[in-house]
């Protein structure tokens, strides 16, 4: 039985490195979302050499949409979002990549990443529930990012000082440790409601549209 959401989110915040994440996490998550195959890449970690064949097509955002939604939108998405039924077929032939759902890593308001998931053509296609919660996977992704690739990390005294109030700066840290609304409602005993309006307001202080976006703002690194 494939692990709850809940205890593969503990999992990402508690690995190190980017091998303990495949080794520990992203099977895992195939577990979850029950496909027959997987993949995280970071930009700055694929081969130099040139691509060729179905990979160099996989990799192209001119022949593949749902990368082109990725890469364009900043968010997940399934083949059905962005094709008519069956389309999917005369773009990946392979039998296991019937299905394929991909979605984003940002740091710094960047695309930096990717993860991905296929099921066989006799599966069932991914669900919008499916992209739901590989959106929250996104998100503690790219948390999980942004601290462990910077060695030292402090809050941004600037943003800290001028821009945010302390509860803001409190809702600010909770996020980072990866918290939904309602958690950090109940660590700050306030109301689900106050947490949400408060991230809308400090989006708009911070100019930035996400969750994601929010932290990779606080967070400078020390060298």
């Amino acid at each position: 039985m494939p692990n709850s959401l809940q205890l593969i989110f503990e999992e990402i915040a508690e690995t190190r490195n980017e091998q303990q994440l495949r080794e520990r996490v992203i099977a895992q998550l195939g577990d979850y979302f029950q496909a027959k195959r997987r993949g995280l890449f970071f930009f700055d970690s694929l081969p130099n050499r040139k691509t060729s064949g179905l990979f160099e097509l996989a990799l192209s955002i001119e022949h593949n949409p749902v990368l082109r939604y990725v890469v364009e939108n900043h968010a997940p998405v399934h083949e059905e979002v962005v094709l008519q039924p069956g389309k999917w077929k005369t773009i990946c032939p392979r039998f296991d990549h019937g299905h394929v759902m991909a979605g984003p890593i940002i740091g710094n308001g960047k695309l930096i990443g990717g993860i991905g998931f296929t099921r066989t053509r006799e599966s069932s296609a991914f669900s919008a529930v499916d992209l739901a919660n590989l959106s929250a996977v996104c998100l503690h992704l790219s948390t999980w990012l942004i601290k462990v690739k910077s060695q030292t990390k402090e809050f941004n005294s600037d943003l800290d000082i001028n821009c945010l109030t302390p509860r803001e700066i409190q809702i600010a840290k909770l996020v980072a440790r990866g918290l939904t609304n309602a958690q950090i409602g109940k660590e700050l005993w306030i109301q689900e409601n106050s947490v949400k309006q408060a991230l809308k307001r400090m989006f708009r202080k911070l100019e930035v549209s996400s969750r994601a976006g929010m932290v990779a703002k606080f967070y400078s690194v020390r060298s």
